[in-house]
């Protein structure tokens, strides 16, 4: 499990976050159902083909992800779906590719916010925001205590939905590391 995830793992978790992707922008919610059974599912086939090191892999990427993205959830940046699905989405591909993966929808979830933003005239405003968000995080406050627009869960934020954003990245990275001769898919 160390140099890739065997194709099965690699095969599921593409399932998985097409599922995610379909549902969140249709709904705007990532499917407890679809989540929390990837978790256990990641976690086993980890064992399956890793044995006791697989699984403690899978399980150290699942915390990686879950320490990562819980604060952003706790924050009200990011909802409770986008981080249950990046750690079920990290027991199936371990902490590398996971790390990848952050990155990867990271840079494109900012890219597609900027251009989402210009192209509804708030760039100017989100800018300001962004700022506003920053000085809170620096004096240790929570941003939407001081400014309720900064509320993922609130209907006026401006949010995307991040299931999306993590396909594409998905299919960017894979297509990216077979390309470049890393190859994830070995028969």
């Amino acid at each position: 499990m160390h140099d890739s995830p065997h194709w099965i793992q690699l095969l599921l978790v593409s399932v998985i976050i097409l599922i995610a992707a379909v549902t969140d922008l249709r709904t705007r919610k990532i499917p407890n159902w679809l989540t929390l059974s990837a978790v256990p599912l990641g976690l086993v086939l980890g064992f399956v083909f890793g044995g006791l090191q697989g699984l403690a892999f899978s399980f150290g990427a699942m915390l990686l992800a879950l320490l990562i993205y819980f604060p952003l959830y706790a924050l009200r940046a990011m909802g409770a779906g986008d981080a249950k699905l990046m750690a079920a989405v990290a027991t199936f591909i371990g902490p590398l590719m996971w790390l990848h993966l952050f990155f990867a929808a990271s840079l494109l979830g900012g890219l597609v916010a900027v251009l989402f933003t210009a192209a509804k005239g708030e760039f100017r405003n989100t800018l300001a925001k962004s700022v506003q968000i920053l000085r809170q995080l620096a004096y240790l406050r929570a941003p939407f205590a001081a400014d309720p627009s900064l509320d993922i869960r609130n209907p006026k934020s401006i949010s995307l939905p991040h299931g999306a954003v993590i396909a594409i990245a998905w299919m960017l990275l894979f297509i990216a590391w077979e390309q470049f001769g890393f190859r994830l898919i070995r028969f």
